[in-house]
């Protein structure tokens, strides 16, 4: 019997004729419209395939009262692809549920699961994981499908860094301990930063373990492991096992609670380099945001190397996207944003008849003006004076004020330059960071 439980299979074939004619929102839902009174298992292959195809990171298959809505998230925005009667509904939900390893007869309860799309290109093949979550709703149960495709793992290079902050995160990637914390929500990126530094790290004379939740890529040469809080595995004793491992570098998937803050903390302050991610607004939100777990600054401020937020911005469509000259009420607000930039930063010359990106739209970006998304960061590096005035538990407000006055450009500022580079727009960069 062939399985029909953890993966999708997509034949050469199909994968030649999906990438034909699947290109924008619209050919996704005409494919999809086509096979509508076709086996269920091919509309699953059509709407993996397509998720891929337009580097979707996410599909939701929300139920409402005739039915559902499928929606994707392409650079972070969601659109809306198509409907689904009830009973189409019905059937991909159970498909979905049985190839994740879900029970079926579960409808009132969330559920959260997992299974493969292999991909065949001939005599290769690729493999992208796909994680899968139920919530029962007032109509029935919506899923949303996370996709993780590997080809996101990507180096510190491709991260979109200017110069001047690429030099910092590979001078901090060198250090042989201390703590690399990456913050912002959920869908910021912190993730492919984290795997960046690991890439930049990871050779064969060096441990690398890293304790994750869930493991979303496999890398070569590293071991990963996975919590189950239901067997008693948490962030916190997995890194009690992990430092007995002789690690010398250790990622943390997230850091949630005071014993897990507190055992990272400890493990970069003897000798081990610690990446992680906590959730914050800011840089400097780091250090209170560790504080109101519970931390003493004491710990906090001789274990922390550098705290980086981030934030994702579309970019120009590349095939659509033109050059106009920025407006006058434009230029004077970028200009005052900039004045406290440091001297030596990677930015273009601040001119009135400076050209900046300008939107159109065409089927390549799903006429969204905007293909592909790039990071904006700001980096606070803990040198003595910042970590003597963490020991005073200052204001959030207050260390972002001294990191400023000694260098450190906020997302804002790396937001504006990408703009006056031509990367992403003003209402981009204020959708993101306000």
């Amino acid at each position: 019997m062939e399985p029909i439980t953890e993966k999708i299979e997509i034949e050469s074939d199909l994968e030649a004729e999906f990438e034909k004619d699947i290109s924008s929102i619209p050919t996704l839902k005409s494919k999809i419209e086509s096979v509508a009174s076709k086996d269920v298992s091919i509309l699953l292959k059509i709407l993996m395939s397509g998720a891929i195809i337009l580097d979707s990171s996410d599909m939701h298959i929300e139920a409402i009262e005739s039915g559902s809505i499928l929606r994707v998230r392409i650079d972070g925005v969601l659109q809306e692809v198509i409907s689904f009667d009830v009973q189409k509904h019905q059937r991909i939900v159970s498909r979905i549920k049985l190839l994740s390893g879900l029970k079926l007869n579960i409808e009132d309860k969330p559920q959260d699961g997992r299974f493969s799309i292999i991909v065949n290109k001939g005599e290769i093949s690729e493999e992208v994981e796909v994680r899968v979550s139920t919530l029962p709703t007032e109509h029935g149960e919506t899923i949303v499908m996370r996709v993780l495709n590997p080809k996101n793992l990507i180096s510190l290079e491709e991260l979109g860094l200017r110069k001047d902050i690429y030099q910092i995160f590979t001078e901090q990637a060198k250090k042989p301990n201390g703590m690399i914390i990456v913050t912002g929500p959920t869908g910021s990126g912190k993730t492919t930063t984290l795997y960046a530094f690991l890439k930049k790290i990871s050779n064969s004379e060096i441990k690398v373990v890293t304790i994750e939740d869930p493991i979303e890529y496999h890398l070569v040469g590293v071991s990963q492991t996975q919590v189950n809080p239901k067997k008693g595995y948490d962030f916190a004793a997995g890194l009690k096992s992990i430092v007995r491992q002789d690690p010398d570098a250790i990622l943390v998937g997230e850091i949630r609670d005071l014993e897990t803050a507190s055992i990272a903390l400890q493990a970069a302050l003897t000798g081990h380099l610690v990446l992680s991610t906590l959730h914050t607004n800011d840089a400097a939100g780091t250090i209170a945001r560790l504080q109101a777990l519970g931390e003493k600054a004491v710990n906090i401020a001789p274990a922390i190397n550098i705290a980086i937020a981030q934030r994702l911005v579309r970019k120009i469509c590349p095939k659509c996207g033109g050059l106009e000259t920025i407006s006058p009420e434009l230029f004077e607000e970028i200009k005052k944003d900039l004045e406290s930039m440091p001297q030596g930063a990677d930015m273009p010359e601040l001119k009135s008849d400076i050209k900046i990106a300008k939107i159109k739209g065409c089927e390549y970006c799903n006429f969204t003006g905007y293909k592909g998304r790039i990071g904006i960061f700001e980096a606070l590096q803990i040198d003595d004076e910042i970590q003597d005035f963490v020991l005073t538990s200052p204001s959030t407000s207050a260390l972002e004020k001294l990191a400023i006055k000694k260098g450190m450009t906020t997302m804002k500022q790396d937001g504006l330059i990408k703009i006056l580079k031509g990367m992403t727009t003003i209402d981009e960069v204020k959708r993101v960071v306000g």
